[in-house]
């Protein structure tokens, strides 16, 4: 499939488009600079992620980019000051994308797909990582390379990679900032799935659609409990086991559940 083109201005945009009524496409949208971040970009991902929270109708997101990459990382010199500064470069009080709990931003809470191609770099590996699920390209070339600029990698990348490589495989990677590819990544546990690339944003728009047909409450609780054992352990997570389920059990989306159960048919989920 293909976004329905949008021409961005010289700084680059962040582009979103509904689809089915329920998948919230957001586009990195800067292709004549291989999709390279600046402050504008930042916080028009920050307020697209908010967007996807706070509309009912929105249950899953799809985090893509324009052109042939998903992106070289930072516009150093546009976005230099900052780091010099300390300041950060988006709004506070939205969702902040890379979802590591920042103070004095939200996290998200429903489900994000990353489709990435091409050049992924720095910012594009720390988003990715602040996804879900991975859907990469089989042309992608990834690389942490933050320690060539003198630059520590804030975007969650010395706490992602280890969580899923192995401190051995992160340190590798995060230390040496080489080029490492699709295989690289699947074997690290960075991505879930390689494609062609021509099929890249259609394999994750489809697991959108997978997500976008369960009961949205459903997916929201079991997505943060997962999180809860991870950040804060297993008997944090396991304590929400009987309230969370009381709550579901209670919804008009869990009487739907059964009653598609019984009538052997695919529920038809209203987020009630």
């Amino acid at each position: 499939m293909t976004p329905t083109p949008v021409t961005p201005p010289p700084e680059g945009c962040i582009s979103c488009e509904v689809l089915d009524e329920h998948i919230l496409l957001i586009g990195i949208n800067r292709p004549a600079k291989r999709n390279g971040w600046t402050p504008r970009m930042f916080r028009e991902l920050a307020e697209a992620y908010t967007r996807l929270d706070d509309d009912p109708q929105l249950r899953v997101g799809v985090l893509h980019a324009y052109g042939d990459h998903f992106t070289a990382g930072l516009d150093l010199p546009a976005v230099v000051e900052y780091l010099q500064r300390g300041e950060k470069l988006t709004p506070p009080g939205l969702v902040e994308p890379h979802d590591f709990g920042m103070p004095g931003y939200r996290r998200r809470t429903k489900p994000m797909v990353a489709a990435v191609k091409g050049i992924c770099f720095t910012v594009g590996i720390e988003l990715m990582l602040g996804a879900d699920i991975v859907i990469a390209a089989d042309d992608c070339r990834f690389s942490q390379m933050e320690v060539q600029r003198c630059i520590l990698p804030t975007g969650g990348a010395t706490l992602r990679m280890p969580e899923r490589a192995g401190v051995g495989n992160a340190m590798l990677h995060l230390l040496t900032a080489d080029e490492f590819d699709s295989a690289e990544a699947l074997r690290c546990n960075f991505v879930q799935r390689v494609v062609p690339v021509a099929q890249v944003l259609e394999s994750a728009v489809g697991i959108a659609r997978r997500i976008a047909a369960q009961a949205p409450a459903a997916v929201v609780a079991t997505r943060l409990n997962v999180l809860k054992a991870i950040e804060l352990g297993q008997a944090a997570a396991v304590a929400d086991f009987i309230p969370v389920q009381q709550r579901l059990a209670a919804s008009e989306d869990a009487a739907e559940g059964v009653r598609a159960f019984i009538e052997k048919r695919p529920a038809r989920f209203t987020g009630r």
